[in-house]
């Protein structure tokens, strides 16, 4: 494999960085999913954790550093979870965070991040704006940008999931890992270390069709910027793809794949019916992906990274129903 710009040493090293409630998190698999979506199925949940969702294990990696080199205040933009993350991470280490975010930003995400202690500015446009804002908070003050995906300690934090991943793969057996995709810091992270040290396992990036930015640009290895980007899916909504991470991930991946929000409606369903899971539409994209090309998947024995769960609760209940009931199996 060509070199990317993650180094599977620090990986290691970053995996004692990070907080033990990131780490070790569950990996099952989930027969109550396999009737419906026609494939063996695993999740690897990483979910049960303070700012529930996978973004603290690179923000511990971040404030570890951070903190080792004595600077006491970061900015990032965010759509909500890594911003809680960093918030998490910094309020740790005695970090002064502030985030950035969009005004249509989930209610809940934001709210968490205020209650964690960081300072919050909203701007009023999408998250590449927000990206600009924060970028401009940085140079003013003098203190450290956090981006995602970009910055490779994110992406090194993430990775340590494909080592989890990986210490699992003789006694699981899966041969394929489904990744969300937004900015690309957990794909091309897991990537990384499964292509590396279990090259046989197909990694597959999905992403909502409204915000098809970053797979578009895999698929035609450059860069493609999108003019509008839009999904319930918002932790991966973006439009401009950047281009060292483009890069990595066109040396890791297998395939990148968009799939509809009816799908990713479905998979959430699918998870609180048959599994117990509250998940935000981010995280059901793997699943989502399953039900749009089952002849894919079918004899196949298939993790999905389970990423996040933070939702606003009245769209969750509009996505899903407050009363339950049987998930619809097939896209329409």
């Amino acid at each position: 494999m060509q070199e990317t710009r993650l180094d599977t040493a620090r990986i290691r090293a970053a995996r004692r960085m990070i907080d033990p409630v990131f780490r070790d998190t569950p990996l099952y698999r989930c027969e109550a999913l396999e009737p419906d979506l026609g494939c063996t199925v695993s999740i690897k949940l990483e979910t049960a954790n303070p700012v529930r969702s996978f973004k603290g294990r690179g923000t511990e990696v971040v404030t570890s550093l951070l903190a080792g080199n004595g600077s006491r205040a970061a900015v990032c933009a965010s759509a909500g979870n890594l911003g809680q993350a960093l918030a998490w991470s910094g309020r740790g280490r005695g970090i002064d965070v502030t985030v950035v975010a969009s005004r249509h930003a989930t209610a809940a995400k934001l709210d968490r991040i205020r209650a964690l202690g960081a300072g919050l500015e909203l701007v009023d446009g999408d998250h590449e704006l927000a990206r600009e804002r924060a970028a401009d908070i940085a140079r003013h003050d003098g203190i450290r940008l956090v981006e995602d995906s970009l910055d490779i300690e994110t992406c090194e934090g993430a990775a340590t999931i494909g080592l989890e991943l990986v210490d699992a793969l003789p006694s699981a057996g899966f041969d394929a890992v489904l990744v969300a995709l937004g900015g690309g810091a957990l794909a091309t992270g897991v990537g990384h270390v499964l292509k590396t040290l279990a090259p046989g396992v197909e990694v597959i990036c999905v992403q909502p069709l409204g915000a098809p930015a970053m797979t578009r640009s895999y698929h035609q290895r450059r860069v493609v910027v999108t003019e509008f980007a839009q999904s319930i899916a918002d932790g991966v909504v973006g439009r401009r793809p950047i281009p060292a991470v483009l890069g990595d991930l066109l040396l890791v991946a297998d395939d990148a794949v968009l799939v509809r929000e009816s799908s990713v409606v479905a998979g959430m369903r699918l998870f609180f019916d048959r599994a117990g899971l509250v998940v935000e539409p981010s995280a059901a994209l793997g699943v989502a992906a399953l039900l749009e090309d089952p002849g894919r998947f079918a004899g196949r024995h298939v993790v999905t990274i389970v990423c996040g769960s933070n939702v606003d609760v009245d769209a969750y209940h509009r996505w899903v129903g407050a009363g339950g009931g049987a998930a619809p199996v097939s896209a329409p």
